[in-house]
């Protein structure tokens, strides 16, 4: 199948590695010159250089953070410089996920801070590229959630998940008019460059082995297997496309399926 893509430009916040990293190079793949943006610099270099080199696209490296209203503008107006326009924004920047505390042990700092970064941070990235997609009357944005949004565990991740899902839809309903479709991805716990430091740190917490906690992801997961990055990126391609027109405003949960969930 054509996605249509070729020709399309695109900006992947978070985009250095993991899931980011996976859909630029999807992306590119498909014939889409992309910027990637992330905060450090050395592995933004690093990944643009890499995917530029296996897929032959334009990759460009764009120093970025989505907590600071100035930094995201000059990242969204050094994408369009050197891109010439602008049509897939990936929203998927970050924190990294932190041990979830009690109400008690909550702090403001924290809470704040995540929800600045990736929620607000979500925000200042769709405020500042609305316009050029807008112009010209098509566009694509993708807002990266997470499992948090449908279970309890973490005030921090659970809140800030659902308000990625509501962003989506706001979005969707506002933009959809004027061309863009914007829609919401949901992974699981997936297999990135973090995985293993992922599972060591859930072992400790439960006072089990590594082995028991991928043990028990693989019987949560409907498919019997834990999903990759390269599978969500597969899932963003398509609805970065052209082809995905009839979804819009909707969350996608590309986890493998959650054993004995019914969502609707």
């Amino acid at each position: 199948m054509d996605l249509e893509l070729a020709g399309k430009t695109a900006l992947i916040t978070g985009g250095s590695r993991g899931i980011g990293k996976a859909i630029a190079r999807h992306l590119a793949r498909e014939g889409v010159a992309v910027a990637i943006a992330a905060q450090g610099l050395d592995a933004l270099e690093e990944t643009a250089q890499e995917l530029s080199e296996e897929t032959g696209q334009r990759v460009i490296p764009i120093q970025g953070d989505t907590s600071d209203d100035a930094s995201v503008h000059q990242m969204v107006e050094r994408a369009v410089a050197e891109l010439g326009r602008l049509d897939i924004l990936i929203n998927n920047a970050g924190w990294v996920a932190r041990p979830s505390p009690t109400v008690e042990g909550l702090t403001n700092e924290e809470f704040f801070d995540d929800i600045n970064v990736k929620v607000v941070g979500y925000i200042r990235c769709a405020r500042e590229v609305a316009p050029y997609l807008k112009k010209q009357g098509w566009g694509r944005i993708i807002n990266i959630s997470g499992g948090s949004a449908r279970s309890s565990g973490s005030y921090v991740h659970s809140i800030r998940n659902v308000s990625v899902v509501a962003l989506t839809k706001n979005l969707a309903d506002e933009l959809g008019p004027d061309g863009i479709n914007v829609t919401c991805v949901i992974p699981g716990t997936i297999r990135t460059e973090r995985f293993d430091e992922i599972i060591a740190s859930r072992a400790q917490v439960r006072g089990i082995s590594p082995e028991e906690v991928v043990q028990n992801l693989v019987e949560s997961v409907s498919i019997r297997r834990i999903i990759d990055s390269k599978d969500i990126a597969n899932v963003v391609t398509f609805l970065a496309s052209p082809k995905s027109i009839a979804i819009n405003g909707d969350v996608v949960a590309a986890a493998g399926g959650s054993s004995r969930a019914i969502y609707y």
